[in-house]
């Protein structure tokens, strides 16, 4: 499986929007991008495509709703519980930070990730 890579104006983008604090942490994953709160992913970059993870049902239905969102990931595999913003929202910003900082307060309510234990 090929992993698509995004553009650095996607990449610029994903920074911009991802909320600022000492808990978030943005870092490469398979070519693509990844943040984190506590561990934990909230959002990611695969290819082109910017996603969010959403826990309560209420918030995915609402963003499902509105046309061009999708699937988040490999076409014939995606991560559940992420959802794809629509393309059109790269061109307006304070869109996608809305929606990343609902994913950001969703996801932070979660119990710390503890890290995994690398063996020699």
């Amino acid at each position: 499986m090929q992993i698509p890579k995004p553009t650095d104006e996607v990449k610029e983008l994903f920074r911009s929007v991802v909320p600022d604090g000492p808990s978030v942490v943005v870092k490469p994953m398979f070519g693509n991008l990844g943040a984190f709160v506590n561990g934990n992913m909230f959002a990611g970059l695969y290819g082109p495509a910017i996603g969010i993870r959403l826990l309560d049902a209420a918030s995915q239905r609402e963003l499902r709703a509105i046309e061009g969102t999708g699937p988040f990931g490999p076409e014939e595999r995606p991560m559940g519980g992420y959802i794809a913003l629509p393309e059109v929202w790269k061109s307006d910003p304070d869109r996608v930070s809305e929606w990343m900082e609902t994913a950001f307060t969703q996801v932070s309510e979660l119990p710390a990730k503890q890290p995994k234990i690398r063996r020699k």
